[in-house]
């Protein structure tokens, strides 16, 4: 029996390709691979992230692709009260936070252009255990 152990790609159906990819590279800041025919791929390591136009999706997934915000990607960072200030200086809308959260992260929560949520994780000690 074959079984799925990992995620290879996470890929986000977005509106505005180049809104999507100035927010991702310019804003975020992550490292923009490429562009081609509709999708933009950026410099993860695995699982890979990337963005495609949601009017190309339907030859894929046969069928019209619902706008977001059903998805949220988690962006792990060094320290997030630092990205919070440089995002909201930068005019990006803060949903939430930052804050500290019992599982050992403190987040932040953004909305992307097609209103996607983004949550940029600082990894801190944990205040509760994990349960059985």
């Amino acid at each position: 029996m074959s079984r799925v152990d990992r995620i290879g790609y996470v890929i986000l159906y977005v509106s505005d390709l180049d809104a999507s990819i100035a927010f991702y590279r310019d804003v975020l800041g992550l490292p923009h691979r490429f562009t081609d025919a509709g999708y933009a791929e950026f410099g993860t390591e695995a699982p890979r992230f990337a963005l495609y136009e949601r009017r190309r999706a339907e030859w894929l997934t046969g069928g019209p692709v619902a706008p977001g915000p059903a998805a949220e990607i988690v962006l792990l960072v060094n320290d997030v009260d630092a990205e919070a200030a440089r995002l909201t200086a930068y005019g990006v809308r803060v949903l939430t936070g930052p804050a500290d959260r019992p599982w050992g992260h403190r987040t932040v929560h953004l909305a992307d252009p097609d209103g996607f949520v983004v949550e940029l994780a600082q990894e801190i000690p944990r205040t509760r255990t994990r349960g059985t």
